[in-house]
Formats: structure tokens, C-alpha cells, sequence
């Protein structure tokens, strides 16, 4: 067989924005000045996507060769902080370096970036599998994957590089690449006297991961001139990567496993895992999974499992280094903050140490049910313990003595930084929580019903490190995503109509504004959307549904300390601040 689908796709930037207050306090000193309003817009970028997948698979005599894979092209654009020429003279002074030079007479209103990425995503699998089917069965393959993401930047400038500056620049390249080569086998080992075979499941693995800078324009990393005189270097809202910065880094992995499911009665059956693996970069892991089901009658079933696991890092987080820029709520100031390798020497020196792996426990138990009634459900507790997590380390102030050390060590974007940071293995989690999902199916007269309600409850709690001890940053671990969630869905079939009717409850959590300090914190209060939709089945092959989703037109709570930015609803809630949306879908097969 060969299947093969592909999308094409082209979204206009969305905005949910209000003008800025300091651009309209400039609009009135300047009313000469055309001030774009808003100055800035918030929301989804200009995107432009084509995506392809692909299956295939042909028979070799008692085997089978298959390969399967996805494609994925975009380019994305969206607007950065505007930038006020009143309240940036590191991008708008005028000085001696450049006589003559000044960037109001090219961006009177200001400028406000524009930022893009055009990324290249790519995931394939070949291999070659037994198809008969008996007792012993077994897949070997090779695999790879490859996300290509190029940054560039609109309508800015390297302020310190003055009239020699460009306004657009290409940033550079991030790349992150995979290579697998997996043999996974089962047998199914016949016991006395187990009435059903043991499945024994084995295998192994190598991982070649790999991660890649390449570098962007010169003029988008580059400390001109002006410099000296207090103008910003880089170009302004997102620095290109350095020389310094670009390189190629890269971990390799190998790992065995054993899986064994043994069916111990008619109703009791035991599973029991153990994988292991070296690392290149850090060394070994060696992790179990043990589980169990329990039928008590052929209606009402327990389950639960205990499991260990890691996350490894990556080479990414071991050895890069990047530059971000942010616009302080309060000050409306922008500032420069710069992440460093833990491996780099003023990482060192500040306490960094080399990253090891995440390592977490988990306990699931519960029991699913089923009635002649037609309804049926599940409830599942769960507790997941996570030490060793990776964070970004507390931000370090450049005094003007680590400022020479950063220059010493070449770090790129040094004479701008406010501020540094590391990743680092910081500190330890328990998440706790319940899962329930309930189904009913029944036949109303002539139509279907089938009622589903879903609903979990999480909380995640800090329990050790530096994001414990601090109150701040404990607060928005624990509280910045809803510790309650519920989905309810009711569809009614009759005929070749069917009218779907779905309600998504999402609970209270908090958010952070922006700035440099990150201490100011507002609540969200819990949200309600209803989704709706109607189709109907022309003929076997072509199937035509209208619908909305939030019919009502909900919106979430405004984010108050974000509007000196302009922005009405926060970047980082767990729904969409869109309002309603509608749309007609046809459906056709062939």
C-alpha cells in the first residue's frame, strides 16, 4: 500500500491589542507624527505552512519492507515590542561617532521588529518486519529526524552600527537532528501451566542526537562603533548568533530492554520492564516498570503500575549560549539578559555544575467499569515525583567586575547584558491528581446518544531547590496552569445527521507580568466554552459540518499589569482569547 496526504495552509496575523499608553502619550507631544495604532500587535502570526505525510509498505516474501514520514515548510512573522523613540536614547541618541546620523529621521514613530522563522521539519522511518505473524516476530529500522529553524528579523537596526546598519537581518539557523537504529523482538513463550503465552518483548537502540548554530549576518551580532558612546549593539529585538556562539554538538546513546507481560490467570495479568542506557555526555540510566490487572468480574477491572524515568539533556542545554531581549511592565525600559552554557568557565564561577539526567517515580492506580446500560468509565489516581529538574539558574546583575569576566571569555552580547543566567538541575517536584472519564451510549428512538464528561484534577507542588526557597517563583511553578479540567460532550446521530455539542471548563490559575523582577502576579478566574457543530452525510464518500467553537463569544479576564504593553489577554493561558469561531468543513474520500 502507499498513502500519501498533504496540507497547505496561509493565516493572517491575529491581534487582540490595545495601543499602547506611552504611544499615546508620544502621539500627543507629536501630533505632527503618524503613529500607527495600535503600535504593536499581539496574537497569532502571519503564518504560511505546507505539510506532507506519507505510509507505505510492500511484502518480501514472508516479510515486509514499510516506510512511513512527515514534511512540514512554514514561515511565521509577528510583531515585537514597539520600540518609543523617547524611551530608548541606546538605540535614538544622536552622537559625534556618526555626524549627521539620526534615526528619527527614518523611524519617527518609533519602530516596532518584526520577527520570523522559516523552519524545516522533517521525520522518516524505514525498516524491514516479519509478517507471518507466528510465535517470534521482529522489526529492524533506522530512522531520522530534523528541525531546520531560521530566525530573521523586519524593520529594525544595530543602533551601535549607525547609518551602516541594515534594517533587516538574517539571525542564523538553530538545528536539531536525530539518527535512530532500533531491532525489537517478541516472543510468545508458552509456560504450564499459564493457560496463555508469556509475551516477551526485547530489543535495543543507538541515538546519535545532534544540535547546530550556524551563524547569522554579521551586522546582527556585531559591536560597531557606537558602542563606545552607549548605542546598543546587535540588532534590536532579537541578536543574531555569533560566530562564537555557532557550532555543532553532539550525544550519543545506547539502550537495551526487556518487557514481559504474563497473563497469571483468567483475570490476573503482571507486566515487568527494565530498560538501559549509556549516554556519551553523562553515563548511565537504569530504569524499571512494574504493573498490574486485576479483573474482578468481567464489568469491573483494577489496574495500577509503578515506573521510574529520566530526561536526559540535551546537547543543546549543555553547550549553547543565547541572547534574549524583554521590555520591563513598570519601567517600560528594554533589557538584554543572556543564557551561558553550565560548561562555560563564568558559569563555573557563578556555581554552575554539568547537567545530569531528570529522574522521576510514578504510582498509578484506578479501575474501569462497564455496565449493560450502556455506560462505562474510568478513575485513575496518579503521583509523579521528579527530582533533579532542569531550570534556568536564579538571574546573576553584571556588575561591571563580571562584565570584564564575560568579555574575557568572549561571551557574544556581553556589553549589553543586564543580567545571566545557566541551566542548571534546580529542584524537585511531586504532582498529584486524578483522572475520570465517564461514557454513555444508548439508542433514542431511532437516533444514538453517546454522552462523554472527562474530568482531572492536578496539583503540582515545588518540594526542594531554589525555586522553593524562593516564594516568587514557587507561586508560578504551582499555580500558572489550572489545577482543574473538565470536558463534556454530548452527540445525537440520526440518520446521516449528527449534531455534536461540547463544553470545555477550564479552573482558576495565575500569571506573571513580564518584567525584570517578575513579582507581580494576577489571578484568573475559571472559564467556560461551548463548542457546537452539524453535519450531514451526503453520500458515502462526501460529508459536509458547520460549526463553531466558543458559540458564545467567551472571553477570559483582561491582564491588567500587561496593558502598559498594549496586550489585553495574557500570552499564557491554557485556552485561546479569540472569541467565537465558525467555520464550514467537506469532507470527501476516495
Amino acid at each position: 500500500h502507499f498513502t500519501t496526504t498533504f496540507q497547505v495552509s496561509n493565516a493572517s496575523l491575529t491581534s487582540r491589542t490595545r495601543q499602547r499608553p506611552d504611544a499615546i502619550a508620544f502621539q500627543g507631544a507629536n501630533p505632527s507624527i503618524a503613529v500607527p495604532n495600535p503600535v504593536q500587535r499581539w496574537g497569532q502570526p502571519d503564518l504560511r505552512t505546507f505539510r506532507a505525510a506519507l505510509d507505505a509498505a510492500a511484502p518480501i516474501g514472508s516479510m515486509e519492507a514499510y516506510v512511513h514520514g512527515t514534511y512540514g515548510r512554514s514561515v511565521g512573522v509577528n510583531d515585537i515590542n514597539w520600540r518609543n523613540p523617547v524611551a530608548n536614547p541606546a538605540i535614538f541618541n544622536t552622537t559625534t561617532v556618526f555626524p549627521g546620523f539620526n534615526l528619527r529621521a527614518i523611524y519617527p514613530a518609533g519602530f516596532t521588529p518584526r520577527e520570523g522563522i522559516r523552519s524545516n521539519d522533517l521525520q522518516t522511518v524505514a525498516g524491514l518486519r516479519s509478517a507471518d505473524g507466528g510465535n517470534f516476530t521482529w522489526d529492524l529500522s533506522a530512522s531520522l529526524g530534523r528541525n531546520d529553524s531560521g530566525f530573521f528579523l523586519k524593520n529594525s537596526i544595530n543602533a551601535s552600527l549607525g547609518p551602516n546598519s541594515p534594517f533587516d537581518f538574517n539571525l542564523g539557523h538553530l538545528i536539531q537532528s536525530e539518527y535512530n537504529l532500533n531491532a525489537d523482538f517478541a516472543y510468545k513463550l508458552a509456560l504450564a501451566p499459564l493457560k496463555d503465552p508469556v509475551n516477551v518483548a526485547f530489543g535495543a537502540e543507538r541515538r546519535l542526537e545532534r544540535y547546530e548554530i550556524k551563524q547569522g549576518d554579521a551586522a546582527s551580532f556585531a559591536v560597531g562603533p557606537g558602542a563606545a558612546v552607549g548605542l546598543a549593539p546587535n540588532s534590536n529585538g532579537f541578536p543574531g548568533f555569533s560566530n562564537q556562539q555557532a557550532g555543532v554538538w553532539d550525544q550519543t546513546s545506547y539502550a537495551a530492554y526487556v518487557d514481559i507481560d504474563a497473563p497469571l490467570t483468567e483475570r490476573l495479568s503482571v507486566g515487568l520492564a527494565g530498560r538501559y542506557e549509556d549516554f556519551s555526555e553523562f553515563g548511565s540510566t537504569f530504569d524499571v516498570k512494574a504493573s498490574g490487572r486485576l479483573s474482578i468480574t468481567d464489568d469491573l477491572a483494577l489496574r495500577g503500575a509503578y515506573s521510574t524515568g529520566f530526561r536526559a539533556p540535551t546537547p543543546g542545554q549543555l553547550n549553547s549560549t543565547s541572547t534574549s531581549q524583554g521590555l520591563d511592565t513598570v519601567t517600560l525600559q528594554l533589557f538584554q539578559t543572556g543564557r551561558l552554557s553550565p560548561l562555560n568557565p563564568v558559569s563555573k564561577f557563578l556555581g554552575a555544575k554539568p547537567l545530569k539526567p531528570e529522574e522521576s517515580e510514578t504510582f498509578t492506580g484506578g479501575l474501569t467499569w462497564r455496565t449493560k446500560l450502556g455506560l462505562s468509565g474510568s478513575i485513575d489516581a496518579y503521583r509523579i515525583d521528579v527530582d533533579s529538574r532542569f531550570s534556568q539558574s536564579r538571574s546573576f546583575a553584571v556588575t561591571p567586575a563580571l562584565r570584564a569576566q564575560l568579555l574575557a571569555a568572549n561571551i557574544p552580547g556581553a556589553t549589553a547584558f543586564t543580567s545571566v543566567s545557566f541551566f542548571t538541575n534546580d529542584f524537585n517536584t511531586r504532582t498529584e491528581g486524578v483522572d475520570v472519564v465517564v461514557e454513555l451510549k444508548r439508542d433514542v428512538g431511532a437516533a444514538r446518544l453517546d454522552l462523554v464528561g472527562a474530568y482531572n484534577h492536578n496539583e503540582t507542588k515545588v518540594q526542594s531547590g531554589s525555586i522553593a526557597a524562593s516564594a516568587t517563583q514557587k507561586r508560578l511553578f504551582e499555580e500558572s496552569r489550572p489545577q482543574d479540567n473538565l470536558t463534556g460532550t454530548a452527540t445525537l446521530g440520526l440518520g446521516r445527521f449528527e449534531t455534536t455539542a461540547r463544553a470545555r471548563y477550564y479552573g482558576e490559575w495565575t500569571d506573571s507580568t513580564g518584567n525584570a523582577t517578575g513579582d507581580i502576579f494576577q489571578s484568573f478566574g475559571a472559564i467556560t466554552l461551548v463548542d457546537l457543530s452539524m453535519s450531514y452525510k451526503v453520500s458515502d464518500v462526501v460529508a459536509v459540518r458547520v460549526g463553531g467553537e466558543n458559540i458564545f463569544d467567551t472571553y477570559p479576564d483582561e491582564a491588567v499589569f500587561q496593558a502598559s504593553r498594549g496586550l489585553i489577554y495574557s500570552r499564557n493561558a491554557p485556552y485561546d482569547s479569540y472569541g467565537g469561531q465558525w467555520y464550514v468543513r467537506l469532507d470527501a474520500k476516495f
